[in-house]
C-alpha cells in the first residue's frame, strides 16, 4: 500500500517495517499549466515522472499520441535521429508497455525532431501529457451503490470519477460543499443546482476499508488547499475534554504563497544544463551531474533507484495507510508548484554556469526527497537585471561575467565595484561652490537632460542607419525621410546643448565673465532657441510621417523587419524604436515644463522672467499645434509595442482602436484562480498567459467585445478578494485584482470602456486571430479529442517568434502583479529626468556616482553621459520611494530610498531642488493611480 510521508513528523514513526518498505521520489501536485514550471531541472524532474507512468501503464493515451511522446523522449536521451541507433536504443529500452508495435511510428516522429534540445524535448512531452486525461492521475479504488467497480481520484479541478482509464464524472471543487467519510464509506456532499429539478445532495462511494478512506479525504483536503487557498489553512485547536472529527489540515505553503515566496526571497537559480544522456541500456537518462557533487545519499538514490527517480516522499509498505502532508519543513523552501493566483514566477532564457556554486544536491533533495518542486528565482530574487532584452548589457553582480547571467527584467541593478571610485565626499567641496539659486538647478536640469536627448537622437540619426543600411534593406525613400526630418533637429540641438554648457560653465564662474550677473539667467537662451527651433515646425510634424512609414515598410518586408527587431537588440536601442521616433516631439513638453517651473519661480521683476515668459508662450504654441498629432502617435506606438509581446493577434493597430489600461488579474476557472495578462482596448478586453516563446511573449486566450457587456462586483458570490464578473455576449468570466485600489481601477476604466463602445457603431470586429475564438479559449475547452497534427503543433513553439526585448511594460506588470493605464504612460513621457546621483546599497558603506536617466517606468545606469548604452535598468513599477529613517542611518542630505520587498537602494542628490525633482518622477512612476481617460493629457496651455 502507498502512503505519502508527513516531512513534519519523524520519518521512523511512520514506517513500521522500516526492512520492507520501499520509497520513492514520486510528483504529487501535477501543475495543470506546465508553462509554469520555469526552471530546467523541474521540468526534467516532472518529465521523468511522466516517462514511469508511462512505462508503468498508468499513463494511458491512443496509439498515436504514445509514440510522439516516446519519440520526444528518444530525443531527450540521444539527439537527433540515427537510424541504426534508434533502433538499437528501442530495443534495449522499454517506454511503454506495446513498444514493439509502435516502433515504426515513434522513429517517423523522431526524425522531425532534428535540432531539438532536451530541455525542448521535455517541454514538448509535459505539453502532451497535460492534455491526457490520465495527467497526474492516482485511481483510488471504490464502489457505487449499486456495488460497480469504480475508482476514485483527485485534481487539481476536483474529485473524478473513473471507471476503469475512462472519466465518467468530475465534481469541480465550486460544486462540493464538503467532503467526508464514515467507516468505509466516502461521502461527497454538492452544493444545489437550481438547473436541475432532481438533484442528490449526497454521493456515496464504498472503499475497501476505513483507512483507505481517510487517506482519500486526507489527499482531498490536500489537494483543494495546495490549489485553492490563499494562505496555508490554520491548525484545529484541540479540545479540552474530548474531540469530534479530524483536526487533519494541510500543512505547508498555497499554490499562492510558493510564487510569492520565490518572488520575495533571495532564492538563487541552480545551475542546470540538460545534454542529451545517450543511454542504450539503462530505463532513464540520469541528470548530466558531476558525480564529486552529488552527496552519498543523493547518489544513492539517483543512480540507484531507476524507476524511483523523479519521485519524491512516497513510501510503499504493507500494513496500515498512514498518509501525510508532502509539505517541506525544511529550509524555507517552496513546497510545490502549480498555476494560480497571484504574481508568476520568471521564466528564464538561460541558464547561469557557476562552477564555484555546486548547488546539485540540494535541489535533488529539496525537490524530490522533501517534496518541493523548485521554481526558478523570482525577479526579484537578485539575478541580474536586462537592459533591452540583451544579457551583455546586463548589470554584473561581482565575480559574475556575461555568460552567466539569468536574463530578468526585473531585479535592482547590481553594478560592480570594479572600475568605480567610492565618493562619499569627493564631491562636497565641489559643490559647496556651486550657485544655490534654485535657478541654477532648473537650468542644470535643462542642460543634463539636453544630454541625455541627444544622445536619443543619435540613436535614429547615427546608430540605426548604420545597421539597417548595411544590407540596403532600408528603401530609399524611408531612408531619405528619415535623414531629411532628423538630421536638422540633431544638428539644432547640438549647437543649443554646446551653448547650455558654455552658460553653465560661465553661471558656475569655471570661466572668466566680466559681469558675473549677466551670466546668471537662462531664459534668454530658451528664447532665442525655442524661435530657432519653431523654424523646425515642418521636419517636427514629419516624425509621426517616419513612425507610419516605418511600420508599413516593416509589414511589407520581412527582411526589414527582421533588421529593426535586431536593432532593437543593440544595447544603444534601450527603449522601444518608436519611441525613440516621437523623441523630439516629447522633448517639447520638458521644454514647456522646464519653463513653467523657471516663471513660477522668478518674481516678475527679474531680469530673465520676461525671457523666460516668452519662450514659454512659444514653446506652448508649438505644443498645442502638434497635441493632437502627438497624443494619436503616442496610442498607436504603444499599439505597435504591445503587438510585439502578443501572439495570436491578426491585426492589433486598427484606426478607432484606443489602448486603455494593460495588467494582471487572476481568473477564476475550474482549475482555480490563474494569474492572467488583460488587456483593455477602446472596443475589447483581451486575455493572455505568458508562453515559452524565446521573447516571452504573451498568448491570447480570448477576448470579450464591449459592446453590451456588464460589470458586476462579485466577492461576497464568489469568496475571493476583489472580484468582479464580466458579463459578455456569449461569455462571462470571474477576475480578481491584487489588491482594492487595482480593482477600482479595473472597474472604473472597464465601465468607462464600457460606454465608450456603446457610443461606437457598434460590435468590433474579431481581434483574433483565426485560431482562437473569443468565445471558448483553448485551456478551458475540454478534453478533445487530439490528433497528431494539434500535437506536433506545439513543436514549435519555442522558435515560433524572434526574440525582442524581455524587459518591456508588460513583463513588469506580470512579474510585479500590477497595471498601467495610457494615461500613465502619458505621464510618463512628460516625466523625463537625468543626471548625477551618488547610490549605496543597503549593507555597503561607500557611495558610487552614476549617471541615472528616468523614463518609461525605469532607471538606467550609466558610468558617465558619455556612454552610448545603458550598464543596468530597474523598473519602478511596484517600488516605494521614501526618506531614509534615522534607524537607517544615513547621515547624508537630500538622501531618497527606493524599495522593494527585500530590495532596497538608497539614492543621493546634490541639492534640495533636484532632490524633490526626482522624487516627484519616480513617485509618478511607483505610485500610479491614474484613470484611463483617452485624450486626458492636460491642457496645453500654460495658464
Amino acid at each position: 500500500m502507498t502512503v505519502w510521508l508527513d516531512l513534519l513528523k519523524p520519518t521512523l514513526k511512520q514506517i513500521r517495517r522500516p526492512k520492507n518498505t520501499i520509497l520513492r521520489f514520486v510528483v504529487k501536485f501535477f501543475p495543470p499549466d506546465h508553462t509554469q514550471l520555469l526552471e530546467e531541472l523541474t521540468r526534467y524532474l516532472f518529465a521523468l515522472q511522466i516517462k514511469h507512468d508511462l512505462a508503468s501503464g498508468r499513463l494511458t493515451c491512443n496509439d498515436s499520441t504514445a509514440a510522439l511522446l516516446v519519440s520526444h523522449i528518444v530525443q531527450s536521451e540521444m539527439g537527433d535521429f540515427d537510424e541504426v541507433q534508434s533502433w538499437q536504443h528501442l530495443l534495449h529500452n522499454k517506454y511503454i508497455p506495446d513498444q514493439d508495435a509502435l516502433r515504426d511510428k515513434i522513429t517517423e516522429n523522431h526524425r522531425k525532431h532534428v535540432g531539438q534540445t532536451p530541455a525542448e524535448s521535455d517541454y514538448h512531452l509535459l505539453e502532451i501529457a497535460r492534455r491526457l486525461e490520465m495527467y497526474g492521475v492516482r485511481l483510488h479504488p471504490a464502489k457505487d451503490r449499486e456495488g460497480t467497480k469504480l475508482s476514485l481520484a483527485v485534481a487539481h479541478t476536483g474529485v473524478l470519477v473513473l471507471q476503469g482509464h475512462t472519466k465518467i464524472n468530475a465534481f469541480n471543487w465550486s460544486k462540493i460543499r464538503k467532503l467526508s467519510f464514515k467507516r468505509k464509506r466516502f461521502l461527497i456532499k454538492l452544493r444545489p443546482d437550481l438547473n436541475q429539478s432532481t438533484h442528490h445532495d449526497t454521493l456515496e462511494f464504498v472503499m475497501a476499508s476505513r483507512d483507505c478512506c481517510k487517506i482519500f479525504w486526507k489527499i482531498c483536503v490536500e489537494y483543494h488547499a495546495f490549489f485553492r487557498l490563499f494562505e496555508e489553512p490554520k491548525p484545529k485547536p484541540k479540545p479540552v475534554l474530548f474531540t469530534r472529527g479530524s483536526s487533519f489540515r494541510f500543512s505547508g505553503r498555497t499554490q499562492k504563497q510558493v510564487i510569492d515566496y520565490v518572488k520575495d526571497s533571495e532564492f538563487k537559480k541552480v545551475p542546470f544544463e540538460r545534454k542529451h544522456s545517450k543511454i542504450q541500456s539503462s530505463f532513464y537518462p540520469q541528470p548530466s551531474l558531476p558525480r564529486s557533487q552529488v552527496p552519498k545519499e543523493s547518489a544513492m538514490s539517483v543512480d540507484q533507484t531507476d524507476s524511483r527517480l523523479g519521485r519524491r516522499g512516497e513510501s510503499t509498505q504493507g500494513g496500515q495507510e498512514e498518509p501525510g502532508s508532502a509539505a517541506s519543513p525544511a529550509a524555507g523552501r517552496p513546497n510545490g508548484f502549480q498555476d494560480g493566483p497571484g504574481p508568476a514566477p520568471e521564466e528564464g532564457r538561460g541558464q547561469r554556469s557557476n562552477p564555484a556554486r555546486p548547488q546539485h544536491a540540494e535541489h535533488l533533495n529539496t525537490g524530490v526527497l522533501s517534496g518541493s518542486p523548485i521554481l526558478p528565482d523570482s525577479p526579484a530574487a537578485g539575478g541580474p537585471v536586462l537592459v533591452n532584452g540583451s544579457g551583455q548589457s546586463a548589470s554584473l553582480g561581482l565575480g559574475q561575467s556575461p555568460e552567466d547571467q539569468q536574463p530578468s527584467p526585473l531585479t535592482s541593478p547590481l553594478l560592480t565595484d570594479t572600475g568605480y571610485v567610492r565618493t562619499d565626499d569627493e564631491d562636497e567641496a565641489r559643490r559647496k561652490k556651486f550657485p544655490t539659486d534654485k535657478a541654477y538647478f532648473i537650468a542644470k536640469e535643462l542642460l543634463t537632460t539636453e544630454r541625455t536627448f541627444l544622445k536619443d537622437l543619435e540613436v535614429i540619426t547615427v546608430s540605426f542607419p548604420s545597421l539597417v543600411g548595411k544590407d540596403e534593406a532600408l528603401p530609399e525613400s524611408l531612408r531619405s525621410l528619415v535623414s531629411a526630418s532628423y538630421n536638422p533637429v540633431h544638428s539644432f540641438h547640438l549647437a543649443f546643448l554646446k551653448e547650455v554648457e558654455q552658460r553653465l560653465a560661465l553661471w558656475e564662474g569655471r570661466s572668466n565673465a566680466h559681469i558675473k550677473g549677466d551670466y546668471q539667467r537662462i531664459g534668454d537662451l530658451m528664447l532665442k532657441n525655442i524661435q530657432g527651433l519653431k523654424q523646425l515646425t515642418v521636419h517636427l510634424q514629419r516624425h509621426p510621417e517616419v513612425l507610419l512609414e516605418v511600420e508599413r515598410s516593416c509589414r511589407t518586408s520581412r527582411k526589414l523587419e527582421g533588421l529593426c527587431r535586431d536593432f532593437e537588440q543593440q544595447k544603444v536601442c534601450y527603449l522601444p524604436l518608436n519611441i525613440f521616433l516621437l523623441r523630439p516631439l516629447h522633448r517639447l513638453l520638458h521644454y514647456k515644463l522646464i519653463l513653467e517651473r523657471l516663471c513660477k519661480h522668478y518674481p516678475p521683476t527679474h531680469e530673465d522672467f520676461r525671457d523666460s515668459r516668452a519662450a514659454l508662450a512659444d514653446v506652448s504654441e508649438m505644443v498645442v499645434q502638434l497635441h493632437g498629432t502627438m497624443i494619436k502617435m503616442e496610442n498607436f506606438q504603444k499599439l505597435l509595442e504591445l503587438k510585439k509581446d502578443l501572439t495570436g493577434i491578426d491585426n492589433l493597430a486598427v484606426p478607432g482602436r484606443e489602448f486603455i489600461r494593460l495588467g494582471c488579474l487572476s481568473k477564476l476557472s475550474g482549475k482555480g484562480l490563474q494569474q492572467r495578462m488583460f488587456f483593455l482596448f477602446s472596443d475589447c478586453l483581451v486575455y493572455t498567459s505568458r508562453g515559452m516563446t524565446p521573447a516571452n511573449q504573451f498568448k491570447v486566450h480570448g477576448q470579450l467585445p464591449l459592446y453590451d457587456m456588464t460589470i458586476r462586483e462579485s466577492e461576497a458570490e464568489w469568496g475571493v478578494p476583489h472580484s468582479f464578473t464580466l458579463f459578455g455576449q456569449r461569455q462571462s468570466l470571474v477576475v480578481a485584482a491584487s489588491s482594492s485600489s487595482e480593482m477600482e481601477k479595473w472597474v472604473e476604466d472597464i465601465r468607462m470602456a464600457i460606454d465608450l463602445a456603446e457610443q461606437s457603431s457598434g460590435p468590433s470586429t474579431d481581434l483574433l486571430s483565426s485560431s482562437l475564438t473569443d468565445s471558448k479559449s483553448p485551456e478551458e475547452g475540454g478534453l478533445e479529442q487530439e490528433s497528431e497534427e494539434e500535437l506536433c503543433a506545439s513543436r514549435t513553439s519555442l522558435e515560433r517568434q524572434a526574440p525582442h526585448r524581455g524587459n518591456t511594460t508588460v513583463h513588469v506588470c506580470w512579474h510585479r502583479n500590477t497595471s498601467v493605464s495610457m494615461v500613465d504612460f502619458s505621464v510618463a513621457v512628460e516625466n523625463h529626468l537625468s543626471g548625477n546621483l551618488l547610490r549605496k546599497f543597503k549593507n555597503s558603506n561607500g557611495w558610487q556616482k552614476l549617471w541615472v536617466v528616468f523614463t518609461n517606468f525605469s532607471l538606467f545606469f550609466y558610468k558617465s553621459h558619455q556612454d552610448d548604452y545603458p550598464l543596468a535598468s530597474l523598473p519602478l513599477l511596484g517600488y516605494s520611494v521614501t526618506v531614509p529613517s534615522e534607524s537607517e542611518n544615513i547621515h547624508k542630505d537630500y538622501v531618497f530610498k527606493l524599495h522593494f520587498k527585500s530590495h532596497v537602494y538608497y539614492f543621493r542628490s546634490e541639492s534640495e531642488y533636484t532632490f524633490e525633482r526626482w522624487m516627484e518622477v519616480i513617485r509618478s512612476a511607483t505610485c500610479s493611480s491614474s484613470r484611463a481617460v483617452p485624450h486626458s493629457r492636460k491642457d496645453p496651455h500654460p495658464y
